[in-house]
């Protein structure tokens, strides 16, 4: 899998409406044309439900 890096998470997440679950994080990514193993690492994320980019983020480079 490619190294992801913030700005594109950022991008991905670009419009997306907080509190947000995994099913609209993925759907958000998939609009804003995210690379598909970005796509793939918001729809295996552990947690149902985030309050902001951050949570992601956090989530996505620990």
């Amino acid at each position: 899998m490619a190294k992801t890096n913030p700005i594109e998470v950022q991008k991905a997440l670009k419009g997306a409406s907080y509190p947000a679950d995994r099913d609209s994080l993925v759907r958000t990514a998939e609009k804003n044309h995210a690379k598909q193993d970005l796509v793939d690492r918001f729809s295996h994320l552990n947690r149902d439900r985030y309050d902001g980019p951050n949570e992601v983020e956090k989530e996505i480079f620990r």
